[in-house]
């Protein structure tokens, strides 16, 4: 029996699960580490006990699996990065995507470079999240540690120094730092030039599933991806109209296009275009920086000791009569917008908590369903989500998000689709096995939510309200400037 690893380093934790040869989950570890948050908007990681978790989350699911491991992927946040020394020890912390130190820069440097060539290369439009935009700011702010770094590694390629192979970045994670020429899958001369940087300080770019190297116990490396193409992968999204719907950190959505698509309306949007883990597809992703972690922050400020579960649990089943602008980060895709706060409108004495919770939930499910309507305005039409992540364990939350989007949603049997989606490169690189084919095979569909067809009613009325609310809360703050270029 051939057992494959995946790994899946988020922005609060990573996971480690290792799967039979037919996609069955054999063991699951993982090891939970804390967001560093700084008054001037920066967030970061530290990226030693991130790759120390990680290695000790591997250990654990392959002791747990019997310790025999032939081939191992990662699924990795997008974005961060690390500044390595010469003697391959991280210098910083890695600043995460929700760091917005560089909003300014995302709006300056485009304008000399130029918005629509940057797109062209990169298939994204200019935002804070990218690590472009960060480096800038860390060559600025932290040169100290610019003039030190000899290589700047993305998570995935961190953890390959660390298992003492030459790191690589797999297509769909470089894509994520705007350095990346998506078409030509290169390092961008110009943009790195521009940006005083070169390609022997990043990892060398290979298509996700090619075999990095060995480790010294034998078991194949394999370049996975970002997190969201290989959790669209776990969940079997390898043709057009099927997407993924992931609930983690952030809420996004994810499908997969036979080939590039550079449309003015998903520039405008923000809506970008890079490469798929699977062979040969392209996909995008809709998002919203604001996603599983307004359940957390509610937890945490009003929960009382309750567990998740337990909150969820007290949520009511009805619609709310209450409007939620979700904006506890910045937003994600359409806007961008880093000035624009969370908004609650509505507010009684008799408003409950588990009231207060469902509006918030709904809220993050409006501002994915602007993102579909603008998908398929922009010829992406879905007619299915499969749902991953740890957001989908409550089958009331599931059902929410069917009737505010109107659409069918069928929650996968392995909900720890990073982790499946990256084992699957795995066992494609060391079988020889079409990637698509394992995943037809190892993606299996679980419990189907169709939408309530009065509360979609209800919610189809209250999405023409909630479409409402952003312009009039920016219209109270003032607020003019987005996060983008």
């Amino acid at each position: 029996m051939h057992n494959y690893l995946g790994l899946d380093i988020g922005t609060s934790g990573c996971k480690a699960a290792v799967f039979d040869e037919g996609g069955r989950m054999i063991s699951l570890a993982h090891r939970d580490y804390d967001l560093q948050l700084t008054p001037d908007g920066g967030a970061e990681l530290d990226s030693d006990l991130v790759i120390q978790h990680c290695l000790a989350a591997m250990a654990e699911a392959k002791a747990q699996a019997g310790g025999e491991v032939r081939a191992m992927s990662v699924s990795s946040q997008g974005e961060a990065f690390t500044a390595v020394g010469r003697d391959g020890k991280a210098l910083c912390r890695a600043m995460v995507s929700s760091d917005v130190r560089a909003a300014s820069y995302a709006r300056e440097w485009p304008k000399g470079f130029g918005g629509e060539r940057l797109y062209q290369i990169t298939g994204h439009t200019a935002h804070p999240l990218f690590t472009l935009f960060k480096l800038l700011w860390l060559r600025e702010h932290r040169p100290e540690i610019w003039s030190k770094a000899a290589n700047f590694f993305c998570f995935e390629d961190l953890l390959h120094l660390r298992l003492g192979l030459e790191p690589a970045i797999g297509w769909p994670l470089a894509g994520r730092t705007m350095l990346f020429d998506v078409r030509r899958h290169e390092w961008n001369p110009e943009i790195l030039a521009a940006a005083g940087l070169s390609a022997d300080q990043m990892a060398r770019p290979l298509a996700s599933g090619s075999v990095v190297g060995q480790t010294k116990d034998g078991m194949l490396v394999v370049t996975g991806g970002h997190d969201q193409p290989c959790g669209a992968l776990g969940a079997g999204v390898t043709q057009s109209g099927v997407a993924m719907y992931a609930t983690g950190t952030v809420d996004c959505i994810t499908p997969a296009f036979a080939k590039p698509v550079f449309s003015e309306t998903l520039r405008q949007n923000n809506l970008c275009t890079y490469d798929h883990v699977a062979p040969e597809l392209y996909t995008t992703v809709a998002f919203s920086l604001t996603g599983g972690n307004i359940l957390k922050w509610f937890r945490n400020e009003f929960g009382q000791g309750r567990s998740y579960e337990e909150l969820l649990a007290e949520m009511s089943t009805a619609p709310t009569s209450l409007l939620v602008l979700p904006y506890w980060t910045p937003s994600g895709t359409p806007y961008f917008d880093c000035e624009t706060p969370g908004a609650i409108l509505g507010l009684r004495l008799s408003t409950h908590r588990g009231e207060l919770l469902r509006a918030m939930l709904e809220g993050v499910a409006f501002e994915m369903r602007l993102n579909l309507g603008i998908l398929k305005n922009a010829g992406v039409a879905l007619d299915e989500l499969r749902l991953i992540g740890g957001g989908t364990r409550s089958a009331v939350w599931n059902q929410l998000r069917a009737d505010v989007l109107g659409k069918p949603m069928t929650r996968m049997e392995v909900t720890e689709a990073g982790c499946l989606g990256a084992a699957m490169l795995a066992c494609a690189a060391d079988s020889g096995r079409p990637v698509n084919e394992i995943a037809t095979a190892w993606a299996r569909p679980g419990e189907r939510f169709e939408p309530d067809a009065t509360n979609s009613q209800f919610y189809d009325d209250q999405f023409v309200r909630y479409q409402q609310l952003r312009p009039a809360v920016r219209s109270i703050i003032g607020g003019k400037k987005s996060c983008a270029g």
